[in-house]
């Protein structure tokens, strides 16, 4: 019998090479796609924080304030225009963060790309090859292995896709349980206010949030990675997590039953949103496994097919 393992190995490889190429130029396409709106995003966020700063030089040193004033109101407006700008930093430096982000992604990318080089043309000359050594040497087993070997590199490729994709979503899984835990720490302290729990469950809700916050930026990052990830498996998705409002003027003077309740529910309304993706992503990532378990019985049995075929028999 032929021996075609060097070929055939050479093809394997040439077309896992071919495969990564797809993938990270489908990678780059899904990156670029979420990179526009977050820029966009951060040119929104640049202008309001604009608008919300004037609003404070306004009240401060403006005919707006000296009014303000005369009413016995400016001090009480100044902290809630301070508290938007503050806020509206918060969501404009976590939009860049993300953008730094994506651009890095797609740097690494490209720089993937580029070492990977004309893999198309290494792939067609080696299949020109094969198909040379098939037609003079006639063996009617060559086919068999050659439709292995494409078959096998596939595969090795969909597998590979598949483990990236669950590993991703099992990333995403863990933030989106940071930011939960967070959620429901800071409902357990709005449910204290509620019930008259003070200045004290203000500052352990407010601290609980803050971290949400920053959490929900992480988790939203690992999002993201998944989505792109899933593209590459056939999986359209794009999952955005809430606005975790972080504002506290509310806190200072109007802290009453009313806007306590309200706190809570706007809390609560947001953890079960984050719940709600948490599920999905759970549930994705285990469709991802089951079919990574069958891709590799697939492959199992292919390499025992093609060792068959390779084995000389006596």
């Amino acid at each position: 019998m032929t021996d075609f393992a060097g070929i055939d190995e050479q093809l394997r490889v040439a077309k896992e090479r071919v495969r990564r190429f797809d993938q990270l130029t489908r990678q780059r396409g899904a990156v670029t796609r979420q990179l526009g709106p977050v820029r966009q995003a951060v040119a929104a966020l640049q202008e309001q924080l604009v608008d919300e700063e004037g609003d404070v030089t306004r009240l401060e040193s403006g005919f707006a304030g000296f009014v303000a004033k005369l009413l016995g109101s400016k001090e009480e407006r100044l902290t809630q225009e301070r508290a938007e700008v503050e806020a509206a930093r918060q969501r404009l430096d976590g939009q860049r963060t993300r953008v730094a982000s994506l651009e890095g992604d797609i740097t690494g990318i490209d720089g993937e790309l580029a070492r990977l080089g004309p893999v198309r043309e290494e792939y067609a000359t080696l299949l020109a090859e094969k198909e040379r050594m098939l037609i003079e040497l006639a063996d009617p087993r060559g086919r068999e292995l050659a439709d292995l070997a494409e078959r096998l590199g596939d595969l090795a490729a969909d597998l590979r896709e598949h483990d990236e994709a669950h590993r991703a979503g099992v990333a995403a899984g863990r933030e989106l349980d940071l930011v939960l835990d967070r959620l429901n720490a800071a409902s357990g302290a709005s449910t204290w206010d509620v019930l008259g729990g003070g200045y004290v469950a203000d500052s352990v809700e407010r601290t609980r949030l803050e971290e949400a916050d920053q959490a929900a930026w992480r988790a939203q990052r690992q999002l993201d990675v998944f989505s792109r990830e899933l593209a590459d498996v056939g999986v359209a998705a794009g999952p955005q997590l809430p606005e975790v409002d972080t504002r506290w003027f509310v806190d200072t003077f109007f802290d009453n039953i009313v806007t306590d309740v309200l706190k809570h529910q706007r809390i609560s309304g947001t953890r079960d949103a984050v719940a709600e993706v948490a599920r999905w992503a759970g549930t994705t990532v285990a469709a991802v496994a089951r079919r990574s378990a069958e891709l590799a019985a697939e492959r199992a049995a292919l390499l025992a097919r093609r060792d068959e075929l390779l084995t000389p028999h006596p």
